[in-house]
C-alpha cells in the first residue's frame, strides 16, 4: 500500500489492514568520543557551547549501550568521526526497511543542517557492509530529510509516521511511500523545540503511543488518536526539559527513558511496561536523548 495521509479524513484503514513486519533485532550506536556542542542548530543547544562533561557523556552512553545488550539485542558500535560531534545521534542519517521477502533497504538522509551533512556517508558504510540496498534521494528535488528522527516505523506494522516542518520536508514522504511501498501518516510539527518527530512521539507498541500534544496540530492529534487505542500525554516539563517522548521501546515491553519522567513513568507502569531510567543529561544539552542515540536494524 503506497499513500501519504495528509489529513485525518483520508484515513481509510486500521491497523488490522496493514501488513505485519518483524521487529528489528539489532542496534547500531555511534560512540561519543567526539561528542560536543560546537554550534547551535536547535533551541536546546543555546547556552551549551563548550559545556559538555565528556567523561559523564561517555558514562551515560555506556549504560545505554549495555541496556540493549542486557535485553538481548546485538549491538553494533560505530566509530565516531572527529569533525562530526552530533554523529552520536545516529537515528538521523537513515531510514532502514525490510521488505516482505526479507530484502533489506535503507534510504539515506539529506541532513537539514550543513554541519551534519558529512555524517551520512560514514553511516552509509555500515549499511554497505550489512547487505542493505542503499537508496539515495535526489538532492535537487529533496533538500531536507533526517531519517528516523522524523520517519518512525509503527511497531511491527508496515506504516511510517512522518514528521515535517523543521528538519524534513512534507514532499519527501510521497517518494518514500512509493519507494518502500508503505503508507505514511504525515504529521506537521508546530513547536521548534520539538523539531524532530522523535522528540514528541514515541511508538511504544502496536496500540500505544507517548506524545507531547502541543507539538502537533489538531488534525495531527486526530490522526494519532485514530490509530493508537492508548495515547499517553507527557507534560510540558517532562517533554521539553527531560525529553520524555524521546524514549524508546525496542521490544514493545521495555521502555528506556530519561531519568526523572515521574508522571510518564507511572502511566507506563500502570499499562504494564517495564521502565528503565537513564541519565542522558549531557546529551540533552545538544537536543537529544535515548531514541536519538541508536538505530534499530534488521
Amino acid at each position: 500500500m503506497s499513500k501519504v495521509i495528509t489529513h485525518s479524513d483520508q484515513l481509510d484503514f486500521t491497523l488490522a489492514d496493514l501488513e505485519d513486519m518483524p521487529a528489528p533485532g539489532k542496534v547500531m550506536v555511534v560512540n561519543p568520543k567526539y561528542f560536543d556542542v560546537k554550534y547551535v542548530i536547535n533551541p536546546h543547544m543555546e547556552g551549551h557551547i563548550g559545556d559538555i562533561n565528556f567523561e559523564e557523556a561517555h558514562a551515560e552512553w555506556e549504560k545505554l549501550k549495555a541496556a540493549y545488550e542486557n535485553l538481548g539485542f546485538y549491538v553494533h558500535e560505530v566509530e565516531a568521526q572527529e569533525e562530526f560531534p552530533d554523529m552520536v545521534f545516529c537515528a538521523n542519517q537513515s531510514l532502514p526497511n525490510i521488505k516482505p521477502d526479507g530484502t533489506k533497504q535503507v534510504i539515506m538522509s539529506v541532513m537539514h543542517s550543513e554541519q551534519r551533512k558529512g555524517e551520512v556517508p560514514h553511516i552509509e558504510e555500515v549499511y554497505e557492509h550489512s547487505s542493505y540496498e542503499v537508496i539515495h534521494l535526489d538532492e535537487t528535488q529533496f533538500t531536507d530529510f533526517e531519517g528516523m528522527g522524523d520517519a518512525i516505523w509503527h511497531y511491527k506494522k508496515r506504516l511510517i509516521w512522518g514528521g515535517y516542518g523543521y528538519r524534513s520536508s512534507h514532499e519527501v514522504y510521497e517518494h518514500i511511500s512509493e519507494t518502500l511501498n508503505t503508507p505514511v501518516i504525515a504529521l506537521e510539527l508546530v513547536d521548534e523545540k520539538f523539531y524532530h518527530l522523535d522528540t514528541c512521539l514515541c511508538v511504544l507498541n502496536e496500540e500505544t503511543a507517548l506524545i507531547y500534544p502541543k507539538a502537533f496540530s489538531e488534525d495531527g492529534l486526530k490522526k494519532i488518536r485514530s490509530i493508537f487505542s492508548t495515547v499517553i500525554e507527557a507534560s510540558q516539563h517532562e517533554a521539553e526539559d527531560l525529553f520524555a517522548c524521546n524514549a524508546t521501546s525496542p521490544d514493545g515491553k521495555n521502555v528506556l527513558i530519561q531519568k526523572g519522567c515521574v508522571e510518564v513513568n507511572q502511566r507506563l507502569e500502570e499499562l504494564g511496561f517495564v521502565v528503565h531510567e537513564f541519565n542522558t543529561d549531557e546529551f540533552l544539552k545538544s537536543g537529544g536523548s535515548v531514541f536519538c542515540m541508536k538505530m534499530m536494524l534488521w
